[in-house]
C-alpha cells in the first residue's frame, strides 16, 4: 500500500517523519523552503567559525538511541557522542559558581553542602521524577492523543494520578527543597523551555531526572552532526529532499482530500501531506479557510514558550573562565519569567545562556579563538530592531565580563544576531516563538493542536506545536506517532 508522500519542512519532526514513512514503503519527498535541511537546527559556518544555529542541549540521549535503533542503526554509526563533565555551569554572582557534576554522588554531595539533608530530599526527588520518566517517556508522549479514549487504557490511566499532572512544578519542588539556589538550579529548564514553574505540571520533573541522571551530552562537530545523521539514514531508505522549495499552498479536491502542494507556483501531485512547518502557519496560510482546524483567535490564546534573542560571536581569543554550557542566573528569576509569560515585554534584567562548544570541540572554532553562542529568553511576539538588540548586547556581555573576569568586547571578530524577526521570516515561526507551546497543564496531551486535520482526510501535523511537545526528543518521537497513525488509517 506505497503512496506518495509529501512532508513540509525538514526539521527533527519532519527528518523522524520521512524515515518512518520510508521504512513502511512510502515514497517520501521532503520540502524545505531553507537553502539548508535542518528547519531551526541549521548550521552557519564563516570564517573558520562553526555555529549551531538552534538546539544547543543534548539531553535524553536514550530517545536518539531508540531513534536509531529503530532502523537497525546507532548514533554512533553518524556521529561521537561525548558526555559533558561538567555537565554545566551556573553562575549565581561574583565569585558565586557552581559547576553541575557529570557523577551523581558528587551532584548529590553539593546539594548536601549547600542545605543540610538535601542529599537524601534529591534521592527522594528523583526516584519520583524516574517514574515520571519512565511512564511520561515510554507511555505517555507515543500516544496520538486524539480522544480522551486513548488514556483509558488501564496502563496509562492507572499511572496519570501517580505523575502530578495537577500539581504545579514549583510547589513540588519546595516539597524537597528550601534554599533558593537549589530551587532555582531545578526550576531552569522551565524559564527557557516552558512556562512559569507555578503553571507546569509537576509531570516535568522529569526533565529534572534527564538532567541529573542522564546527562548533558554533545556531538562532536556540533548539533548538525544529529540532522546529517538523519538525512543520511533518510537518504538510506529512499526520502527525497529538495532545499528551497517553499510551500506556497496545499491544494484541496472535492472530496476534501489533498491533491497535491504547490512549490515553486509548481503543483506537485500527492496522496498524503505531513506538515512539519510551523502549524499556524500552514493552517492560516496554506489552506482555505473551511479546512482550518483552529481559528486565528485560538492561536492567539495559546501560551506560546519563549522567544529568544540569540548573539553568536566569533572571539579571537581563549576565554579561561566558561564551560561548554554556562547560565547566568545572577539576576532574580521571578522578574524575567513575569516579563515572559505575565506582562509581555524586554525584560529589565535578563538571565541568560552562553554556549562555548569550542570548549569541547575544537573544529568549531580556529586554533586559539572560541566560539559563542548567547541566548536571552524573551516574550514572543515582541517589537524587535536592530538598537534594542544593541542594548541588551550591551547589558549582556557586561556582565558576562563581570562575572568571568574576562575582556571579551575587544576580541570579537565575527557578531551575527537572531531574534524575533528572524523567527517569523526563516522559520514562518507563530509569533517569533522559539520553542512552540508552553508546557501548561492546559495545554497538555489531549489538549494541544491534533495531529490530524479534522476535515480533510489526508493532512497530518508534526513539530512542537503538536503532541507530543517542544524539543529534540519529543520532535524525534512526533515523527514515530504521525507514521504509526497514517499506517493506521491505510489500514482502515
Amino acid at each position: 500500500m506505497s503512496k506518495n508522500i509529501s512532508i513540509i519542512g525538514s526539521g527533527f519532526a519532519g527528518l523522524s517523519t520521512a524515515c518512518y514513512l520510508a521504512q513502511q514503503g512510502h515514497r517520501v519527498n521532503v520540502y524545505e523552503k531553507n537553502e539548508h535541511l535542518g528547519g531551526r537546527a541549521r548550521v552557519m559556518k564563516t570564517d573558520g567559525y562553526h555555529f549551531d544555529m538552534g538546539p544547543s542541549w543534548y539531553w535524553m540521549p536514550d530517545v536518539f538511541d531508540q531513534f536509531f535503533e529503530s532502523f537497525g542503526k546507532k548514533c554512533s554509526d553518524y556521529y561521537e557522542l561525548k558526555r559533558l563533565s561538567p555537565s554545566y555551569r551556573v553562575y549565581f554572582g561574583e565569585n558565586d559558581i557552581l559547576d553541575i557534576p557529570s557523577n551523581y554522588e558528587d551532584f548529590r554531595n553539593m546539594f548536601e553542602t549547600i542545605e543540610l539533608g538535601a542529599g537524601h530530599q534529591l534521592d527522594l526527588f528523583l526516584e519520583e521524577a524516574a517514574k515520571k520518566y519512565k511512564v511520561g517517556m515510554n507511555d505517555l508522549v507515543h500516544t496520538p492523543c486524539l480522544s480522551i479514549f486513548e488514556f483509558v487504557n488501564k496502563k496509562i490511566f492507572s499511572n496519570i494520578f501517580s505523575i502530578d499532572l495537577f500539581q504545579s512544578f514549583s510547589n513540588h519542588i519546595k516539597k524537597y527543597f528550601t534554599h533558593p539556589k537549589l530551587i532555582r538550579l531545578l526550576e531552569f529548564p522551565v524559564l527557557f523551555l516552558g512556562a512559569m514553574p507555578e503553571e507546569t505540571p509537576a509531570l516535568y520533573s522529569m526533565m529534572n531526572y534527564a538532567d541529573i541522571k542522564l546527562g548533558t551530552w554533545y556531538p562532536m562537530g556540533g548539533m548538525g552532526k544529529i540532522i546529517d545523521g538523519m538525512v543520511t539514514l533518510a537518504e538510506s531508505l529512499g526520502v527525497t529532499f529538495h532545499t528551497n522549495a517553499g510551500v506556497q499552498k496545499i491544494s484541496v479536491g472535492s472530496s476534501n482530500k489533498c491533491e497535491g502542494i504547490v512549490v515553486n507556483d509548481k503543483l506537485i501531485q500527492t496522496d498524503i501531506v505531513v506538515s512539519a512547518a510551523d502549524y499556524h502557519h500552514t493552517e492560516m496560510n496554506l489552506l482555505e479557510d473551511k479546512f482550518k482546524n483552529y481559528s486565528e483567535k485560538y492561536w492567539d490564546s495559546r501560551v506560546l514558550a519563549p522567544s529568544s534573542l540569540l548573539f553568536y560571536l566569533g572571539v579571537n581569543k581563549k576565554i579561561n573562565n566558561l564551560q561548554h554550557h554556562n547560565l547566568f542566573f545572577d539576576k532574580p528569576f521571578s522578574p524575567h519569567a513575569i516579563d515572559i509569560y505575565k506582562t509581555p515585554k524586554w525584560p529589565e534584567e535578563p538571565l541568560f545562556y552562553v554556549s562555548c562548544a569550542s570548549k569541547t570541540d575544537d573544529s568549531v572554532a580556529p586554533e586559539g579563538k572560541e566560539n559563542l553562542f548567547i541566548l536571552i529568553p524573551i516574550a514572543p511576539n515582541l517589537k524587535d530592531d536592530e538598537e534594542t538588540r544593541a542594548i541588551y548586547f550591551e547589558k549582556v556581555l557586561t556582565r558576562l565580563e563581570k562575572l568571568t573576569g574576562e575582556s571579551i568586547k575587544d576580541y570579537i571578530e565575527y557578531k551575527k544576531s537572531f531574534c524575533v524577526t528572524e523567527f517569523k521570516n526563516e522559520y514562518n515561526s507563530y509569533k517569533g516563538n522559539a520553542y512552540g507551546l508552553a508546557n501548561t497543564l492546559m495545554q497538555t496531551a489531549v489538549l494541544k493542536p491534533k495531529i490530524k486535520n479534522k476535515k480533510i482526510s489526508n493532512l497530518y501535523y508534526a513539530g512542537q506545536l503538536t503532541v507530543p511537545g517542544p524539543g529534540i526528543p519529543p520532535c524525534l518521537i512526533s515523527g514515530s506517532i504521525i507514521a504509526t497513525q497514517i499506517k493506521k488509517d491505510l489500514v482502515k
